[in-house]
């Protein structure tokens, strides 16, 4: 679905924001990240390609003028239109489409997929990728290839099923290759992953620098995600060596990278990214707009804020509200925060178990709140349960609202927190539990943790300097890559010059 929106102004530096299940057609801490970006920046025009799940979603962001246009690809409904090669071509992505398996399964042919990437980012452009992959063929190749003699994965014996269910996901993930890819300006990624693939295009046909921010590590993210996901091990294996292998083309081309956080960065070095090419960029908040929130609630509470997600382990959050009311009968957690479609059982389970461990009368899920304020003013502390973020923006909003923190320590927590909160391993409800206590036993020293979190921010956090240094970004970046008539070549960077933007 193509939204026309604004009309574009000459003149105005352009910028095109590349998105996953986030701005603008849902809610979250990257869409509110991209909101501040764009709102921040009424002199800039924006363009939007969000890949979606079914391409139904609706935007639920109010755009600004200067939001030209939106572009919904969707992973998971209705194919993109188009037909299987013919003739050479189809000789052509057939060679090139094996050279990328290959690659996925093979540490030795590695080098094979950018190369073979390119190749089928073109069929996709003509409307045979998709196609393609729907077929006989690719399921046949792939069987042959993770067959082949040597190949760990052929251990596992690998079955015809597996090939059908591993050839449907990467026909799925490589559809954002059909979206148009950015012609001119700033492709900016806002996540790694499959919303990387449009600004990749771009840069190998049209020479568009692109700028990519983790917030999470996607790569990570999709580890995580794949060790509870119903597969066998030779389609995990395939499917996460394509995102690995991406996620390593990405940070060798992006001219610029800007992580959330030093964690992030870790990742991106490992990953294959010039250090020279990496900035980390806080997120930020408006102090004015996370004032602090006043008198505590008069029943010891533990407050949450957030969207209810496996990655949020809630689970760890409720076994350790279940330690804190042995201590604390009278306690009571509340959970302010939408359910994601599809999220519906997650949030089942979490029900369950807080009536399983016997505190379904204490444990309460608020649904989303007008004001995100109210869910930190609930608490007399503001607890964070995840085991993964990247700097999220709940805990810097509850510490601009001055209340004291408990959160784990992923990503950039320990960045963001200093000495103003606790931070306890994740997946650990005991260590959760007794920080939480501490801190509940303890008024005075809640009050100046809540003060000393409230300077931090305006001191290191706020949304004016977020937005400054992206502007910054957005309107020298394309000046700092190398001027050239020809793509750049495979896996190499684009670097920057000596400057601003470097370190």
């Amino acid at each position: 679905m193509h939204v026309q929106h604004g009309a574009r102004r000459s003149g105005a530096a352009h910028v095109t924001l590349l998105t996953e299940g986030t701005y603008p057609h849902s809610h979250g801490g990257v869409s509110v990240w991209c909101d501040q970006l764009v709102q921040g920046m009424p002199d800039l025009d924006f363009d939007v390609v969000a890949v979606t799940g079914t391409g139904r979603e609706p935007v639920v962001w109010d755009l600004p003028a200067h939001v030209h246009s939106v572009l919904s690809v969707p992973m998971w409904g209705t194919p993109p239109e188009g037909r299987p090669p013919r003739g050479r071509a189809r000789n052509r992505l057939t060679a090139a489409y094996e050279r990328f398996l290959t690659a996925l399964l093979d540490p030795r042919a590695e080098d094979g997929f950018p190369p073979a990437l390119y190749t089928m980012a073109r069929a996709a452009a003509d409307g045979t990728l998709s196609a393609f992959l729907r077929g006989d063929r690719a399921i046949a190749l792939l069987a042959a290839v993770w067959n082949r003699p040597g190949l760990p994965v052929r251990e596992a014996a690998p079955t015809l099923h597996d090939a059908v269910t591993a050839t449907a996901l990467l026909e799925h993930a490589l559809r954002p290759l059909a979206a148009p890819p950015p012609r001119n300006g700033v492709a900016h990624a806002v996540s790694g992953g499959v919303a990387v693939l449009p600004g990749l295009a771009g840069l190998e046909q049209y020479e568009v620098p692109l700028l990519l921010t983790e917030h999470g590590v996607y790569l990570r993210e999709r580890y995580l995600g794949y060790r509870t996901a119903p597969y066998r091990w030779p389609v995990k294996a395939l499917v996460l060596g394509f995102f690995r292998l991406l996620a390593e083309e990405s940070y060798r081309r992006a001219a610029l990278i800007t992580p959330g956080n030093r964690y992030n960065r870790l990742w991106e070095e490992q990953g294959g990214a010039d250090p020279q090419a990496i900035r980390t960029v806080y997120n930020g908040v408006d102090p004015a707009a996370f004032p602090p929130a006043g008198p505590e609630p008069g029943v010891p509470t533990l407050s949450w804020a957030g969207r209810v997600d496996p990655i949020k382990d809630l689970e760890t959050l409720i076994r350790a509200f279940a330690l804190v009311r042995k201590e604390v009968p009278e306690a009571r957690l509340r959970l302010f925060g939408g359910t994601p479609r599809g999220g519906e059982a997650y949030r089942e389970r979490c029900e369950a178990l807080a009536a399983e461990l016997g505190h379904a009368d204490a444990v309460t899920f608020e649904g989303r709140v007008d004001d995100i304020k109210d869910a930190y003013a609930a608490g007399n502390v503001v607890m964070l349960s995840s085991i993964s973020e990247g700097f999220p923006f709940t805990l810097i909003e509850a510490m601009s609202c001055g209340r004291a923190t408990v959160s784990t320590d992923v990503g950039g927590v320990r960045e963001a927190v200093g000495g103003t909160g606790l931070v306890v391993p994740p997946r650990d409800p005991a260590r959760m539990a007794a920080a939480a206590l501490e801190l509940l036993g303890d008024a005075e020293r809640r009050r100046a943790m809540g003060e000393a979190a409230r300077l931090r921010v305006i001191e290191q956090f706020t949304l004016r300097q977020t937005i400054d240094t992206f502007r910054s970004i957005y309107l020298e970046l394309p000046t700092r890559v190398r001027p050239s008539t020809e793509p750049a070549a495979q896996g190499e960077a684009l670097p920057l010059t000596a400057g601003s933007l470097s370190g």
